[in-house]
């Protein structure tokens, strides 16, 4: 219920019309949410209870779903119904006039309340497909109670666009309530339906952040908010908030526990990111070449890549971009190009793995010093008779001349590792303490060597205002650990040595 809060501020800060904040119906968490949301001061977005009809058989006063809408206490109901003959009869097993009935009693009784109602014309598609008299009966039904939207839904998602395009023609034809669409991703085209139905006059757009949802998701309404507005000069969010879009999805994807798309349009990591070094020369001389948007437009940033695929173009960008000094005619830097392409063929991939490269230019163009040098480190693993296993660290480095010998124990050897080197340098950094491990993945690059097959490691590191990622490649998972770790500590030590003016 915490994180659902904490998305529901985000969205208002976004600037998202509508909020729909759960089913208070189906379990108590959403009824808490909706308890609780009452006591924030949104600035933009109305918070909505989501729910269904009355059940076939059932009034509208003894239905549990609607008593619990107006237990909700919000002021705007989204509620559903079918819309397609064949669930009405198969799902609902009632007949086609008890289901108006249905629609038009919850919606009246809703609106006799005093609630904005949004009706969703569920399978509406699929419905209007197989009867397209009943389907617009639906929409009359729901018209005539006083629902003031119309929602059609492409439920399973199996619409073409031009399917849209050709039912909403139809559909303006014979109700004057304003129409809307939810879209679901099953044919990949949630996203081009739900454009193309507001090119046809809906509007509304139901959707989600990063297009999560059952199945294979919803709308995603990342890549269909700066569509409508870069591409189809439609007004979606209040002015200047669309530089918060990259901010919101990623965050909502934190407090989802998902990882974050990187080849995501528009908000993703990867969405204005240049490898080629022919992009990265036309990019130098006009961004237009190779991007259809501004990143900042969207709260984005443009990424050039140093890689193996990468030419005097990219390291010259990079260098731009972190304030280094290299002359483009030195011998040194295409030895430094050299360089990353052959650590590249041995599996030390830089383009996830900023701060690592960023260590490696700075050495290489001999504008960098180490905070530490390892003298010696020892690992030891025990595995006692009941099958627990510990892990200790034995390190020792040497710090401005000084030497500091440690020990420590983690849950694994890797763990060990970090916390016996943390425990060596707080004496000397102790902000180090504000540093964290956010992420640590392995991927074996050549499986056909089995267990002495190399591997790369990348480790992502945050502290209180960012985030970074090194990488490692070694045959030994310690060694490519090590390698990872210590660049993330050396790159936070030389960050925050940049930031209070100091040189390295």
């Amino acid at each position: 219920m915490d994180d659902k809060l904490k998305i529901a501020k985000k969205l208002d800060f976004l600037g998202v019309s509508y909020i729909e904040g759960g089913w208070p119906g189906s379990n108590p968490k959403d009824l808490e949410f909706f308890r609780q949301i009452q006591k924030i001061d949104l600035q933009h977005s109305r918070i909505a209870a989501f729910g269904s009809t009355r059940k076939p058989g059932v009034t509208v006063k003894q239905d549990n779903n609607i008593r619990a809408l107006l237990d909700a206490g919000v002021s705007t109901v989204t509620i559903f119904g079918k819309s397609w003959d064949f669930h009405v009869l198969r799902a609902l097993e009632t007949t086609l006039d008890e289901n108006l009935n249905m629609i038009k009693e919850s919606i009246s009784y809703l609106k006799d309340k005093g609630k904005e109602v949004i009706f969703d014309a569920e399978h509406f598609f699929d419905g209007y497909r197989s009867n397209s008299d009943y389907a617009l009966k639906v929409l009359q039904a729901a018209a005539d109670a006083g629902a003031e939207w119309l929602i059609l839904c492409d439920t399973n998602g199996g619409m073409m666009p031009w399917d849209i395009v050709d039912i909403i023609k139809q559909v303006r034809k014979f109700v004057a309530v304003p129409l809307g669409i939810h879209a679901h991703n099953d044919s990949d085209c949630a996203v081009s339906n739900s454009l193309m139905a507001v090119e046809q006059g809906c509007l509304q757009v139901q959707g989600t952040i990063n297009g999560y949802g059952e199945r294979c998701g919803n709308a995603n309404l990342c890549s269909i908010i700066p569509n409508l507005e870069l591409k189809m000069g439609k007004k979606a969010l209040p002015q200047g908030h669309l530089k918060y879009l990259t901010e919101v999805s990623h965050y909502i994807s934190e407090i989802a526990n998902m990882p974050h798309y990187n080849s995501q349009p528009f908000v993703g990591y990867g969405a204005f990111a240049h490898k080629g070094g022919i992009h990265v020369s036309a990019l130098l001389k006009d961004s237009l070449t190779y991007e259809h948007v501004n990143p900042d437009e969207v709260g984005n940033r443009r990424r050039v890549l140093v890689s193996e695929l990468s030419g005097l173009s990219n390291l010259l960008y990079k260098a731009k971009e972190l304030k280094l000094d290299i002359n483009r005619y030195d011998a040194r830097t295409r030895e430094v190009i050299r360089q990353i392409k052959e650590m590249e063929n041995q599996g030390l991939q830089f383009e996830g793995a900023d701060a690592s490269l960023e260590l490696f230019l700075r050495k290489a163009f001999g504008q960098y010093e180490d905070f530490f040098q390892l003298n010696n480190l020892k690992i030891i693993l025990e595995k006692n008779e009941d099958g627990e296993i510990t892990a200790e660290a034995v390190i020792k480095v040497t710090v401005s001349g000084k030497t500091f010998h440690t020990a420590a124990e983690g849950d694994g050897p890797v763990n060990a590792l970090d916390n016996s080197l943390r425990k060596a340098l707080t004496e000397v950094y102790p902000q180090i303490n504000d540093m964290h491990l956010t992420d640590y993945k392995v991927r074996v690059l050549d499986g056909n060597k089995g267990t002495a097959a190399r591997v790369r490691v990348l480790i992502e590191s945050s502290d209180k205002s960012s985030k970074w990622s090194t990488v490692g490649v070694s045959e030994n998972i310690i060694e490519a650990s090590w390698q990872a770790l210590v660049d993330s500590i050396n790159y936070m030590l030389m960050k925050q040595q940049v930031g209070t003016g100091s040189t390295g």
